[in-house]
């Protein structure tokens, strides 16, 4: 017999969020709570009333009193992060339990049959403290909110019957049950039938808004996961996206692609121990990608010792060649500063080499459906790799074209620190000879 997959377990850091919610559920809770004892307190207190009871005697005037007290005492839990699922549970039924001897005490306060408080207009009160209970992102307590409303009217209704005289009252006539301190029994059965049916479905909305919720939470920690994988840029494309993006999904724009590498890594890597190799990386990342990232470069993708970046593909702009050629001398001084001190500590440091080249460039999803990846393409990235690799010829540490300097120019770029190579120069890798820049 085939066994179902057990449901997968929530992360941890999407319980937090819930809980959190939750949290929050519970503190407007308080206040809503606050605000309903202070409209029945002015209603209590504005209202006129017959009653030959002494008003410190009253049953209405202590449960307001009680519930007030008990609210208040809520809110401070609930500001303190120590309502327990037993306090909750116990606030609920509180709840309805002190909203039923309020509406128990209207008999008294206007001398009148017990029959007389199954007309009150706060029967209505029932539903708002069901519906409060849908902001603790929990069906069960809709439910029991549900159950000790509907216990509370039946409680009522009994009392009511049981009182002398009080099978006397029970009529089946609905205008003399309307106009006259009669019972409609049947009437009764529907307001508590209405209490059932209104928490069992505000229940159902509960448990699906959780879903939802826990849902959410899962899509958000995954999308701030997706962007410490992916570039900004490329993260918001995939999470806003109309529709999840397939293999072959993609566009052409014009943008300049960038290869950073260390030279000399292959040979370091024959010397330092896996760990030091690895700081050694970690050390260059944190140098270069905050640099990247200033002049709106998007981070491609790590190759080992090499970062692939763009402008302008990811996300278009009108600058893509400045910002791309800025980014290579920012990226040139950093490096510089990182190798000077590495030599006066007397480690091991690579050299450093960048190649820039600007076109049009097709960027998009590639892979099988199982597993994706965004990629740019394009000859101006081939070249760009080959730049690269043919700064080590020309002892330099980065390298671009004369037309990715003329229209990074005309961008707004300043070419100070760029010096310009004799014309034809052959690059590995490239049919035709290129007119080549050095940078910085």
């Amino acid at each position: 017999m085939a066994v179902s997959p057990a449901a997968p377990r929530l992360p941890a850091r999407v319980l937090r969020v819930i809980e959190s919610q939750r949290a929050r559920g519970e503190i407007l809770t308080g206040w809503v709570q606050a605000a309903v004892i202070t409209l029945l307190a002015t209603l209590y207190f504005a209202s006129p009333s017959t009653s030959p009871v002494e008003p410190l005697l009253r049953p209405a005037l202590w449960a307001i009193g009680a519930y007030a007290a008990f609210t208040a005492l809520r809110l401070r839990l609930a500001y303190a992060g120590q309502l327990t699922p037993f306090l909750r549970a116990a606030s609920v039924v509180l709840d309805m339990a002190l909203l039923t001897v309020t509406i128990w005490g209207f008999h008294l306060e206007y001398g009148q049959p017990a029959a007389f408080y199954l007309k009150a207009p706060t029967f209505a009160y029932f539903f708002i403290f069901i519906a409060l209970r849908t902001l603790s992102f929990s069906p069960g307590y809709v439910l029991l909110a549900g159950a000790a409303a509907a216990l509370g009217w039946l409680a009522l209704l009994a009392y009511a019957l049981a009182e002398p005289a009080g099978m006397a009252l029970v009529t089946r006539d609905y205008v003399d049950y309307m106009t006259s301190a009669k019972i409609l029994i049947g009437g009764e059965i529907d307001k508590i039938v209405s209490l059932l049916v209104v928490a069992l479905l505000l229940a159902l909305a509960v448990a699906r808004s959780r879903q939802l919720l826990e849902q959410a939470a899962a899509v958000q920690g995954a999308a701030t996961q997706m962007v410490r994988y992916f570039p900004p840029e490329v993260a918001e494309q995939l999470i806003w996206a109309d529709e999840l993006l397939k293999p072959g999904d993609g566009e052409a724009r014009e943008a300049a692609a960038m290869f950073i590498d260390l030279r000399g890594f292959t040979r370091l890597s024959a010397l330092l121990t896996p760990q030091a190799l690895l700081a050694l990386v970690g050390e260059f990342q944190r140098i270069a990608v905050p640099v990247i990232q200033q002049h709106r470069g998007a981070i491609i993708t790590y190759l080992g010792d090499g970062i692939m970046v763009a402008f302008g593909a990811a996300r278009p702009t009108d600058t893509y060649a400045a910002d791309a050629l800025r980014c290579a001398e920012a990226l040139v001084d950093a490096a510089g500063l990182w190798i000077e001190e590495s030599c006066r500590r007397g480690d091991c440091t690579p050299e450093l080499g960048i190649g820039v080249d600007i076109g049009t460039v097709v960027c998009g999803t590639i892979g099988e459906e199982g597993k994706l990846e965004y990629a740019v393409l394009g000859e101006p990235v081939n070249r760009a790799a080959k730049l690269q690799a043919h700064t080590r010829h020309e002892g330099v540490r980065a390298l671009t074209t004369h037309h990715a300097l003329s229209v990074a120019l005309a961008q707004g770029y300043a070419d100070g620190r760029c010096r310009r190579l004799p014309a034809g120069r052959a690059v590995a890798g490239v049919d035709a000879p290129l007119d080549l820049v050095a940078i910085a």
